[in-house]
């Protein structure tokens, strides 16, 4: 009786260190995102313009011309209305 397979399945021990491999590379590239990304962020600095002209209830990001960030942006983020200053 043959076994039969597939011609791209990778089996045993192979197949492991392949897999391990891949996990191991995407976790180190996380990793390494999310340090630098948190350390951009808190080289950053805030500033509330006119708090008294924030409101309670609203639409979504209507409230965010109030904040000046002082700092570079950090990522592409391009939803947020936040004022940038260096």
């Amino acid at each position: 009786m043959e076994k039969q397979g597939s011609p791209f399945g990778i089996h045993g021990i192979t197949g492991f260190l392949i897999a391990t491999g891949i996990l191991l590379s995407t976790l180190a590239g996380l990793t390494y995102a999310a340090i630098a990304t948190q350390q951009a962020t808190a080289q950053q600095s805030y500033e509330i313009v006119d708090p008294l002209g924030i409101k309670m209830v609203g639409p979504n990001l209507e409230n965010e011309t109030h904040v000046i960030i002082h700092g570079n942006p950090v990522g592409g983020d391009t939803l947020h209305k936040y004022k940038f200053e260096k």
